[in-house]
């Protein structure tokens, strides 16, 4: 059995290095190739194993970084006066082959921003992408990019489309995934002209693109990989986070508010539990930073033990599969066939 070992940021986040012990634990017991190297503060992240109880840790080691980059410091700011924050040496145990994949839960801009410069970016890439997974009808998508890159041209349209494809072959053993470009419209003259030129260089690729799909068409599993400039991706994604806790809010208040809902909601208990469930974005917790010599995976700063150890769980497959390695190889792939 291949082993898989990750640097863990144990710093990073909001809830604390106890919260990121915890997932780590967990993660160990379900992946039996799985090591994990916790980098941080090695007193509190000694503290916080000591307090784990009976759990396994005889393939947990413990890495010492002495800074922190905080939550709101600039990714420059990290970058020069943060070398040895457990973010940077999360980064560079990665770099020197000592882990296979890396994850935080810290500052994103700061996380991009170092692991651009200490990994640097495959041959080819122009710039690196967040890429997430998003709920659908029948199967979850993913969708990239989610805020790495505010303006794109179509050939970083066109990269994006490449890695995000090579991710869902990785991850769920897709041979061909679906690809669609998040357009104002379906038909071929809609659009600013970097997403249309995109949709060309797309078309007479080897990647199995559909076409234009618009905003409604994201959650309705139409197509495995969803493609757009990280302005329109970010803004998407966070709008569709509000609607669902929206309505879910809107429920149980509705439900509260006589004893008539009261009653409905015993009935409706099942379909309402399945409801959040699917739309709970804990389930979807991690981002994968595609483009880089290394895997990179990015957990929201608020995750609790359940969303980062889905997280893990990403960045787990992403490491066994060499994700990034896959993605050079379509690269070179396309290349030599342009050439031809």
């Amino acid at each position: 059995m291949a082993a898989v070992t990750l640097s863990v940021d144990a710093m990073g986040g909001d809830r604390g290095v106890a919260n990121v012990v915890a997932a780590s634990l967990a993660a160990l017991k379900r992946h039996a190739e799985l090591f994990v190297v916790l980098v941080g503060d090695e007193q509190l992240v000694k503290q916080a194993l000591a307090s784990a109880g009976g759990a396994d840790q005889s393939r947990v080691s413990v890495h010492h970084a002495s800074q922190v980059v905080a939550m709101d410091e600039s990714p420059a700011s990290a970058l020069r006066g943060k070398k040895d924050s457990s973010m940077r040496v999360a980064i560079n145990l990665l770099k020197s082959g000592d882990a296979d994949a890396c994850i935080s839960a810290g500052n994103t801009g700061a996380l991009m921003a170092t692991a651009r410069f200490v990994l640097k970016t495959l041959p080819g890439i122009e710039r690196p992408a967040l890429c997430s997974a998003i709920p659908g009808d029948n199967s979850r998508a993913y969708m990239l990019d989610l805020g790495a890159n505010l303006e794109s041209t179509a050939q970083n349209l066109y990269q994006f489309a490449l890695m995000g494809s090579e991710l869902v072959k990785a991850v769920h053993g897709i041979s061909a995934p679906r690809i669609g470009l998040l357009n104002v419209g379906s038909e071929d003259m809609k659009g600013v002209e970097e997403v249309r030129q995109a949709g060309k260089l797309l078309t007479a690729s080897n990647l199995n693109y559909q076409g234009f799909i618009e905003g409604d068409q994201i959650y309705k599993s139409v197509v495995d990989v969803v493609v757009c400039d990280g302005f329109v991706g970010n803004v998407s994604l966070k709008s569709s986070e509000g609607v669902a806790r929206f309505v879910t809010d809107r429920l149980k208040e509705e439900f509260k508010g006589s004893l008539w809902g009261k009653l409905s909601a015993l009935v409706a208990m099942p379909v309402l539990k399945a409801f959040a469930d699917k739309v709970n974005p804990d389930r979807y917790n991690g981002a994968s930073l595609l483009g880089l010599n290394g895997v990179v995976v990015k957990s929201h700063g608020g995750a609790n033990e359940f969303a980062f150890g889905n997280a893990i769980d990403l960045a787990v497959v992403e490491g066994l599969e060499n994700v990034p390695a896959k993605i050079a190889k379509q690269l070179e792939d396309n290349s030599s066939a342009e050439n031809a």
